[in-house]
């Protein structure tokens, strides 16, 4: 039996923290090469990585309960992946993609989900100054 997430404590896990962890402990990458992938430096990486581990701790060994969320965050490119036969292929947000390149579906879904880019994006290099005033993305998680 179970114990109702209203009754535990909570740990919030920082889409940064999560991207850190992933990178490292999923991907195996090393820190240089994990900071590189997210655009931060090493030292902060290694910040990031260190808090992402001891929320994981809390949430195993203190039973808390365990969110991912909160952040800005700003991909590069966006990942799209094929209903139908499950490709996965990476597109640029200027570029949009209505099916897929190996089965032709139609049957897309945004891995992204919407998250990730915005005005920070759109026509960047065609007139910077009328995005000046917009808020920008995070500097994390980029992909």
């Amino acid at each position: 039996m179970g114990v109702p997430g209203k009754s535990l404590q909570e740990v919030q896990l920082a889409l940064d923290e999560f991207e850190a962890m992933r990178l490292a402990d999923y991907m195996g990458m090393s820190h240089e090469e994990a900071a590189e992938e997210m655009g931060v430096s090493r030292s902060t990486f290694s910040r990031l990585i260190e808090k992402s581990r001891n929320k994981i701790a809390e949430f195993i060994f203190q039973g808390k309960m365990l969110t991912i969320d909160g952040g800005n965050i700003h991909f590069r490119r966006n990942i799209i992946q094929c209903s139908d036969c499950g490709h996965m292929f990476k597109i640029n947000i200027e570029s949009p993609v209505t099916e897929c390149p190996e089965c032709h579906s139609k049957n897309l879904i945004n891995l992204a989900g919407g998250f990730g880019h915005g005005e920070c994006c759109r026509g960047r290099n065609v007139n910077r100054n009328s995005n000046k005033n917009k808020k920008k993305g995070g500097k994390y998680a980029t992909r």
